[in-house]
């Protein structure tokens, strides 16, 4: 007869809700975990751990839990501190097997472990620079990014092309699989030579010490007995030799995952060892925690309902979430007429957040690639909210932004003549001179193919041309001095990052965070999914991209996209195709009533953000995207006052033309528009204005209601 455990084991257990308990009380494995988001895996792992030693299951020295970051691993740490447990050895993959290694090392091959370089990128150029290649320092980011595609699914040198060719990948930097090949092996030659290793490097010769030494392979697995694996659904194959190494044969190891958060497989990483654990397992405990504590019952439905468009057996496998919270605001979908517009009227909208309560450092603007931060930094700047970026660079601090901004300076100066230079047609426009100037930065009309650094810094010049034909569309005669006017006075606009700010990351960076609201944008086809995602298998990863993103917001979910990428541009982009069936407009009846409740409370227009369905005059449909722009079909007249309208563009005209700005930084039509029809009497009133942030309320404030009062 089993003994009771003892009282603090069971008070282990207090506090956990039924699929938890399944998961804390089954301490031998197997144990597969499939934990959606939001579910308390982190939870339910810790408790299981926690429960197995005070039970005396376990041993704390002989239980080893792997996650993949040090954040992961520290947090996993510090839970097991406050449930009385210490001694447990919570590591990632690489810092794991590191400990291995240099403890086996001088013991297997002698004297102390060689040093480990802390990045590729050295070495890798030097051994592009050997095989006379010139990537650049992107192609050098995206090379070392494939030699470590290549040595996690365990390719060597000379198998990389077949291997290469026989996945679909795209050889980086310009190249073709033999010259990346060629890189690599040149890379593997040179760390041989300085006697270095690289992070890969110390799981691959883990698992050659374990492989070749049995004495050694014994010892590891006489101290870890028992295993754990969070985030399973991202190992790669490399990572799952090791795993198999360190259990021996055994089976007693639990795995933690949600296919449905599975995105990294561009790396290598790969969800099948997840979605086949139970026959690789035959009997094994499978635990579905589907109980979501995060998110609220509207954000939880958004996200099942995203998964239930799945096409692909990975998206599909992820588990079905029942909410817990109460009820909350329904998620927002915002339709745009160009970027600037989208980021003004987030920013609005944190504002009103910031002003009802939110911590700044409880928001979130997340969007697919880093190039599209900047528009949303400008806005927030110009509103006064501080911000701080994760996983990137601020814009004007990217490597290729600052050298195009200091070749665009000396263009300036020289009077244009480094576009001259430039060995392409004669210059015309300031957009003309610009892309001539990036071109010698190695900006091309067309994206680059495939993904990594190279289509990030092609995307960070492409913005700096968007730029420039925005402002060569609002001042014809503008040259490049009006530009490097304009670029400084938006380096010097930017707030230094502080803990206390709004997080702009990337949907990748976001991964195993939350906030109280999360804003999705740049929700466009072709963003995401991205437009080199080609493949069925490509873009279900987007789609779960997105999930990733959805399942971060804890209570306010804003999903938001511009048909244009400029003001006045054309209005060719569309929705994400995973909105599809999702959004209000998508359904008749709830489009009805979207046009219904926004006649009661006087649709705001483009100054709220949210293009109307219904003229806010007569209630017609708006069939036209100009008619949707202007809120009002083209039999009505416009609910502002014209000809105050007209007195403050001339305004913001000549007040562009003094600062060297295009007209869309000082006011966007929008927002003017606002500003005539509702004729605001003070700055309190003007401030309420979506568009009018306390930046520019101070600068063109007294102006304004000058202008208003004139009128």
């Amino acid at each position: 007869m089993t003994a009771h455990p003892p009282a603090d084991a069971d008070a282990v257990l207090a506090g956990l809700d039924p699929e938890q308990r399944a998961v804390a009380t089954a301490l031998r494995g197997p144990v597969c975990v499939l934990a959606g988001a939001g579910t308390g895996k982190t939870r339910a792992i810790t408790h299981r751990v926690a429960y197995g030693v005070h039970s005396g299951v376990y041993a704390p020295q002989r239980v080893l839990a792997v996650t993949f970051t040090t954040r992961a691993a520290g947090e996993m740490r510090g839970r097991l501190r406050g449930l009385g447990v210490g001694g447990v050895q919570a590591r990632t993959f690489h810092s794991a097997a590191l400990r291995q290694l240099g403890y086996f090392w001088p013991k297997v091959v002698g004297g102390q472990l060689p040093r480990l370089v802390p990045s590729k990128a050295g070495l890798v150029a030097e051994a592009a620079g050997r095989s006379r290649l010139r990537p650049g320092p992107a192609g050098i980011r995206d090379l070392a990014a494939e030699i470590e595609w290549a040595k996690v699914t365990r390719t060597a040198p000379d198998d990389y092309a077949l291997a290469a060719g026989r996945a679909g990948r795209t050889a980086p930097a310009d190249l073709d699989h033999a010259q990346v090949a060629q890189v690599y092996a040149g890379y593997e030659e040179t760390k041989r030579a300085r006697g270095v290793l690289d992070f890969e490097d110390v799981l691959l010769l883990t698992v050659a010490i374990l492989e070749e030494r049995a004495d050694v392979a014994d010892a590891v697995r006489a101290q870890y007995r028992h295993l754990v694996v969070d985030e399973y659904q991202d190992v790669n194959p490399l990572q799952q030799a090791l795993l198999e190494l360190w259990l021996g044969g055994r089976d007693d190891v639990c795995v933690v995952g949600d296919a449905a958060q599975t995105i990294y497989g561009f790396t290598g990483a790969s969800p099948a060892y997840l979605l086949g654990f139970p026959q690789r397992y035959p009997g094994a405990t499978v635990v579905r925690l589907v109980r979501d504590y995060r998110s609220t019952p509207q954000v939880v439905a958004l996200a099942n309902g995203l998964l239930r468009g799945a096409r692909g057996r990975v998206s599909q496998a992820g588990v079905e979430l029942v909410a817990q919270r109460p009820a909350g605001p329904a998620p927002t979908f915002a339709a745009h007429p160009d970027e600037p517009a989208e980021a003004a009227a987030t920013a609005a909208r944190v504002r009103t957040l910031l002003a009802a309560g939110t911590p700044a450092s409880e928001i979130a603007v997340l969007y697919r690639i880093n190039a599209q931060s900047e528009v949303f930094e400008e806005a927030l700047a110009d509103a006064g909210i501080p911000y701080l970026l994760r996983g990137a660079e601020r814009f004007f601090e990217r490597p290729e932004v600052r050298e195009a901004v200091l070749l665009l300076r000396g263009a300036a100066r020289a009077g244009g003549s480094v576009a001259a230079d430039a060995d392409l047609a004669p210059p015309g426009t300031l957009a003309d001179d610009v892309r001539a100037v990036l071109a010698s930065a190695g900006w091309q009309p067309q994206p680059p193919s495939g993904a990594g650094a190279t289509r990030d810094r092609w995307e960070s010049l492409n913005a700096l041309v968007g730029l420039a034909e925005q402002l060569t569309a609002d001042r014809p005669d503008a040259g490049l001095s009006q530009l490097v006017a304009e670029l400084d006075e938006r380096i010097a606009a930017q707030h230094a990052p502080t803990v206390e700010g709004v997080t702009l990351a990337s949907l990748h960076a976001a991964k195993g965070l939350e906030w109280d609201a999360v804003f999705l944008v740049g929700l466009v086809d072709g963003t995401l999914p991205i437009s080199y995602a080609e493949t069925p298998e490509q873009v279900e990863e987007e789609r779960r991209l997105l999930y990733v993103g959805v399942t971060r917001a804890r209570e306010h979910l804003s999903l938001s996209w511009a048909a244009a990428r400029a003001p006045g541009g054309r209005a060719v982009r569309r929705p994400s195709r995973f909105l599809d069936g999702l959004r209000p407009a998508d359904d008749e009846p709830a489009a009805g009533r979207a046009g219904s409740a926004d006649r009661r409370r006087g649709r705001r227009g483009r100054a709220g953000g949210v293009l109307p369905t219904v003229c806010s005059g007569c209630g017609a449909p708006l069939v036209s995207g100009a008619d949707r722009t202007r809120g009002r079909c083209a039999d009505c007249p416009p609910a502002y006052d014209e000809a105050v309208f007209e007195r403050l563009r001339a305004w913001r005209l000549e007040r562009a033309r003094t600062d060297s700005v295009p007209a869309y930084v000082v006011f966007t039509d929008a927002t003017l528009e606002a500003i005539a029809a509702r004729r605001p009497a003070s700055l309190g009133e003007l401030a309420e204005i979506n568009g009018v942030g306390p930046a520019k309320l101070q600068r063109y404030g007294a102006e304004v209601l000058e202008q208003l009062a004139g009128a």
